[in-house]
């Protein structure tokens, strides 16, 4: 049954409104001055025209901000705004019927018919003096003008164009009537800081940043490898657990479930007498000693990501006050780890469906926020899949209620689902499976996948080539070369990116049948010679200092694809959106040998014309050639460099300069 409210409901629908997550269910990610484009099918019955505006605003403002959508065709709307703070913004749309727009369109076609207007001239005063009655300053001055000129016009033609004047568009626009209204759901967007979108992370054992065998560094000892790391190019420093480590059921060298003396266990097995979660191991340092740390990489240009690992040791605190916060077995023992055939003895897993589940959150809670008040703000996140995805979203939410700048990167090296499904319980950043992507169609699949479908929307990859856990076949067969393309392929592909630290030095000593490291510094204490012969430091440096000089590479969803005649030949570029910044990638696939291919340009995309030249500065050599249309040939030879980046831009005469002879 109708209602009794005298304003008839409104016929309009607004359907397909993008981008949004799960129809609404998640937020869109974005990083702080950034664009977010609406769109939407907006329509109503007959032929009357409709309006629409974009409305938002950040969690904390009442008042929404609002941008006029423009009609782009077949009744698709569109508008954007610009995210301006590192919060929650909210976003809906909302359409109303146009009544001066149909006025106009069909006083319009009357007038072109040479029919009489009189009475649509009246219908247009009446219109206008209504809108103008919400008006006021500048804008009742332009309509009352308008309407005064309209009705002592000497021809209908003119009169109607005293309606139809900017300015007076303009006023009508700002205060016209919104009777008949439809107003969309909200949709959310999380944004993060920069960081979260374009970041370069090294990761380390801190046991294992000294100079003297058989003992473990300090965190003194880190910070004389600041430098060293800075000049890298890194600005995210990742330590795997800092954490006391249990005694009991320590594993041995090579992941033996026997440890001898000397042997300093895993850090995931996190807890001791010394202390839990909260608790730094003692042979690293204290609390100001890391605290200290934090500030000295700061003055380098860097933070530091902690690990978050949640189990517990057989000698975690957590074990004596809280034992039915893990599994026990009908024996009363607890269950410790296992992925079949590999036990984790020194590792017991929460249990998160016990009845204690509330304190495991809250405590989890806790954890994060001490080391947020320590100066933490990034933290990678240890098999989250192993944790109910719901516990994630709480977490997260809580944290970014108090503190919104901090980031977390999820190590969900797990089902495609299960990935996605963190993502968008609120993870900034993801491990992909890039890892093991070695072949052109499926590395350009996989990026496409990434950046050109809806995953960009709530999934940001972090490109890791390796990682303390996994040596990938391709760094243990392909040498030197292979670190080289995998660096490239991993820095540019994704605006973040990460490297596990030995890959400098190609460090590709495998467990025999294995993507496993042999004498994994999981296991033991290493000391590294960081300028040992063959090492490519300064290719990385050289690497991360081209992604800080260029724009294009420090953006997420740009990534393009162009064909190469050669399968062992992949290239792709970024743009910036104004075409000012425009990097092309070509890699070598191919470690063992050179490859010769013909790349085409889409030269007409890229706003040179597809006969046009194009001034190519290779970013490695620093070497610069013209190029005259859209197919070149080239050879790319591993031993030399298995990779080249240009810097393109058109070529205009006056690039020339004569020379002084």
């Amino acid at each position: 049954m109708p209602g009794t409210n005298t304003v008839a409901p409104s016929s309009i629908i607004i359907e397909d409104i993008q981008p949004r997550v799960d129809c609404g269910r998640y937020p869109i990610k974005r990083e702080v001055g950034d664009r977010v484009d609406v769109s939407a099918d907006i329509f109503r019955d007959g032929h009357d025209m409709i309006a629409a505006v974009l409305q938002f605003r950040a969690h904390d403002e009442s008042d929404w901000r609002e941008e006029e959508m423009r009609f782009v065709d077949n009744d698709r709307w569109a508008a954007r705004f610009i995210v301006d703070d590192n919060t929650t913004f909210f976003y809906r749309i909302e359409a109303y019927p146009d009544y001066v727009g149909s006025w106009r369109d069909e006083i319009g076609k009357k007038l072109g018919a040479g029919l009489d207007v009189a009475s649509e001239l009246l219908e247009g005063v009446h219109l206008i003096e209504e809108i103008a009655s919400r008006a006021s300053g500048e804008d009742l001055a332009t309509l009352e003008s308008a309407i005064e000129r309209a009705r002592g016009a000497n021809d209908q033609g003119s009169a109607v164009a005293a309606l139809d004047e900017a300015a007076v568009c303009a006023a009508i626009e700002a205060n016209r009537s919104r009777v008949g209204r439809a107003v969309s759901p909200e949709y959310a967007v999380t944004v993060d800081r920069l960081a979260a979108r374009f970041s370069a992370w090294y990761s380390m054992f801190p046991r294992s940043a000294g100079t003297e065998p058989g003992r473990s560094a300090t965190f003194r000892d880190v910070e004389r490898q600041l430098p060293r790391i800075a000049d890298m190019g890194f600005d995210v420093l990742y330590f795997t657990p800092i954490h006391p480590i249990s005694k009991s059921k320590r594993k041995g060298r090579n992941n033996s479930l026997v440890s001898v003396e000397g042997d300093p266990g895993v850090p995931y097995a996190i807890g001791s007498e010394e202390g839990g979660h909260d608790a730094i191991h003692p042979e690293l340092g204290t609390l100001d000693d890391f605290r200290h740390l934090v500030t000295q990489a700061a003055s380098f240009g860097m933070e530091i990501a902690l690990d978050v690992a949640l189990q517990g040791s057989p000698e975690h605190p957590w074990l004596k006050k809280h034992p039915d916060w893990f599994y026990i077995r009908p024996d009363g023992s607890i269950k410790f780890g296992e992925n079949p055939p590999k036990r984790y003895e020194d590792m017991y897993p929460l249990n998160f469906q016990s009845d204690a589940w509330r304190e495991i959150w809250d405590e989890m809670l806790r954890i994060i926020l001490f080391w947020v008040d320590h100066g933490v703000k990034m933290f990678r996140v240890d098999n989250p899949h192993t944790k109910p995805t719901v516990f994630w979203e709480w977490l997260i939410a809580q944290v970014r209620a108090k503190h919104p700048e901090v980031i977390f990167l999820s190590e969900a090296f797990t089902r495609p689902k299960v990935m996605r499904a963190l993502a968008k319980a609120g993870f900034a950043q993801s491990y992909t499976y890039f890892t093991w992507r070695n072949f052109k169609q499926e590395i350009r699949e996989y990026g496409e996948e990434l950046t050109q479908t809806e995953m960009k929307d709530f999934l940001r990859a972090n490109f890791f080539p390796n990682t303390h856990d996994i040596l990938p076949s391709i760094l243990q067969e392909g040498g030197r070369p292979a670190f080289q393309f995998r660096l490239v392929l991993a820095a540019t592909m994704s605006s973040a990116y990460g490297i596990y630290s030995g890959f400098e030095l190609c460090e590709n000593t495998p467990v025999p049948g294995k993507e496993e490291y042999l004498h994994s510094e999981k296991y033991e204490y290493k000391v590294w010679d960081w300028d040992r012969s063959g090492n490519i430091s300064a290719y990385v440096s050289r690497v991360n200092a081209i992604r800080r000089s260029h724009p294009a590479l420090q953006e997420y969803e740009n990534l393009r694809f162009v064909d190469t005649s050669d399968d062992n030949v992949l290239a792709y570029y970024k743009a910036t959106e104004d075409l000012a910044d425009i990097v092309l990638v070509i890699v070598n696939l191919d470690p063992f040998h050179a490859h010769q291919t013909t790349v085409r340009l889409p030269l007409d995309t890229l706003g040179i014309g597809h006969d046009g030249q194009v001034r190519a500065h290779e970013l490695f050599t620093d070497e610069t050639f013209l190029w005259t249309g859209n197919e070149q040939h080239l050879t790319l030879d591993p031993q030399d460099n298995p990779a080249m980046m240009f810097s393109l831009h058109k070529w205009v005469h006056h690039d020339y300069v004569e020379p002084d002879y």
